[in-house]
């Protein structure tokens, strides 16, 4: 398979997250025999602070051209009280593409049962799918 990411670190741990992505996605490719190529494009408060703009119009063009969009994280508190937020570009991003709902999985795997709060007998044979609406 080939595939085209647009990565988008983002702000606070994003470049940090989306850095170990890649190298995760990488790491596939080699074992699967994928070729990915990356694409990196600002968003959020580093959007801002380069452009004046949480969703600059060449990130829509780069994300619009890709397979795949890698998200880190947005926003930071020095723009708490701003009039522009890095925010409206996640908002942005989301409504350009249709997006509507975060799926959130959660599994209980026997080999790390002991690190849960929970009791074990509680955990066994948990297999959920949240549906999280995103407005």
């Amino acid at each position: 398979m080939k595939a085209t990411l647009t990565v988008l670190p983002g702000d606070g741990i994003g470049p940090e997250v989306t850095t170990q992505a890649v190298n995760v996605l990488n790491a596939v490719a080699a074992k699967f025999g994928h070729a990915f190529s990356y694409e990196e494009a600002l968003l959020g408060g580093s959007a801002i602070d380069k452009t004046g703009n949480p969703l600059p119009p060449e990130t829509l063009r780069t994300a619009e051209s890709s397979d795949a969009v890698l998200l880190g994280a947005v926003g930071l508190p020095k723009y708490d009280a701003a009039a522009v937020r890095p925010e409206q570009g996640l908002l942005g991003i989301r409504k350009h593409f249709g997006l509507f709902a975060n799926l959130r999985p959660v599994k209980a795997y026997p080999a790390l049962a002991h690190y849960a709060p929970l009791r074990p007998e509680l955990l066994e044979g948990v297999d959920m799918l949240f549906v999280r609406e995103l407005t």
